[in-house]
């Protein structure tokens, strides 16, 4: 094992050097590293296209890179995962507390459980989320912001050590979407959880997030907020001018062509 990859470190839950994708023999990604410390919440943060979800995808470990090598310390530790997109029927017979259930992975847990424990870890996770009192709702029928708490509490149910989400503030009104950031910073706080999560607008995230990806052109400026969203930062991974903007209580990267959303 290289140094880059002790068999055990306690400062990272997972580790990734050089990640570089091409897809359809374009390059996505290019010699792209990240490290998620125990606890941290990660952004991986970019404008449509920049390559956000093939870096989850990777670190997921369901998409091989061309180059470079994921790592995780303690392979026991379980990853959580909630996708970007996740069609609900509202016709299906389903409850809340049914999809968090199909999320329990017993043998994390050390079954064999009896029905009342699996009962109390579905109603332990929902609760951690905020969903009891929509436990036994059809999850078709909820709303976006009660069913990204449905997904959430799937994810956490067998207690990974690491969750990776996709987009979860995408079409949740404004109000649900600052929910579901509060939600994800009392998990991380809570449980020790890491959390790395996608997203094309920094602005709910900023105050909660300690480390920031920023991707731009298939390459990542990483580090703390402070260290990445600034002008010189920004300007070198665009290479071009780029400037940071506070205005209405948003966060704005400016380019010589208009305004986008950081």
């Amino acid at each position: 094992m290289s140094e880059d990859f002790p068999h055990r470190d306690p400062d990272v839950v997972l580790r990734a050097r050089g990640i570089a994708v091409r897809l359809g023999g374009a390059p996505v990604l290019e010699d792209v590293d990240l490290d998620v410390p125990p606890g941290a919440i990660v952004g991986l943060i970019g404008a449509n296209g920049a390559g956000k979800t093939t870096l989850l995808r990777v670190l997921l470990g369901i998409l091989r890179p061309h180059s470079g090598r994921v790592h995780r310390p303690d392979r026991r530790a379980g990853i959580g995962y909630v996708p970007q997109k996740i069609s609900l029927d509202p016709h299906a017979p389903l409850r809340a507390r049914d999809v968090v259930m199909l999320g329990l992975d017993g043998a994390r847990l050390g079954i064999p459980l009896g029905r009342g424990r699996l009962r109390g870890v579905v109603d332990e996770a929902l609760a951690r989320v905020g969903a009891t009192g929509f436990a036994d709702a059809r999850v078709g029928e909820l709303s976006g912001g009660q069913q990204q708490r449905v997904l959430l509490a799937h994810a956490i149910v067998s207690r990974p050590a690491l969750l990776l989400l996709d987009e979860p503030l995408a079409s949740l009104d404004p109000v649900s979407a600052r929910d579901v950031v509060v939600l994800l910073d009392e998990l991380r706080r809570q449980s020790g959880v890491a959390i790395v999560v996608t997203a094309h607008d920094l602005t709910l995230l900023l105050p909660v997030l300690d480390r920031v990806a920023y991707l731009a052109g298939g390459r990542a400026a990483v580090g703390t907020p402070a260290e990445v969203v600034r002008d010189d930062v920004l300007s070198e991974l665009y290479r071009r001018p780029m400037r940071v903007i506070e205005a209405a209580g948003r966060t704005f990267v400016v380019a010589d062509e208009g305004v986008t959303n950081a």
